[in-house]
């Protein structure tokens, strides 16, 4: 059914539970597994207005995200998986950390995402936005959303 499984991650503790539950769907499935990481180089054209050193926050956030994937990495490995990584980077100013993943699926190309999800509701849904949320309006492909292990509802 599903043979290609691309999860996000961003090194919170949600999106490391979403990539245990991606790891074991995969294994079930006889699926490949890759993992990626977006680094958001979204803001660096307001840099020369602000006089910001844009090099070196830079290769910070990429040295981050080598931190976080290869941390994605060694967490397969642990759970005796082998898992394909990437760590990606927006590609223009407008470009999306949602964006960058839909991209990245279609390109490799997965028959399903795994994301974590925060399960933000009402307000903070509305001021912090959500990349998985975004991600599954932009997927032509499923998506399976992956709540915080603490993150309860009751509707």
């Amino acid at each position: 059914m599903y043979s290609k499984i691309l999860v996000a991650v961003d090194g919170s503790g949600i999106s490391a539970h979403a990539l245990k539950q991606a790891i074991t769907l995969a294994r079930k499935l006889k699926a490949q597994l890759r993992i990626v990481h977006v680094v958001d180089m979204n803001w660096f054209p307001l840099a020369p207005e602000l006089n910001i050193d844009i090099q070196t926050i830079s290769a910070v956030r990429r040295s981050v995200g080598e931190s976080i994937i290869a941390a994605a990495r060694d967490s397969a490995k642990q759970e005796r998986f082998e898992a394909e990584v990437a760590l990606l980077e927006t590609d223009s100013p407008a470009q999306q950390v949602a964006e960058a993943i839909t991209q990245e699926a279609q390109r490799w190309p997965a028959d399903m995402m795994v994301l974590g999800t925060h399960g933000h509701r009402g307000f903070q849904r509305l001021m912090l936005g959500s990349v998985a949320e975004q991600t599954a309006r932009r997927s032509v492909m499923p998506v399976l959303l992956i709540p915080s292990p603490e993150h309860t509802h009751s509707d």
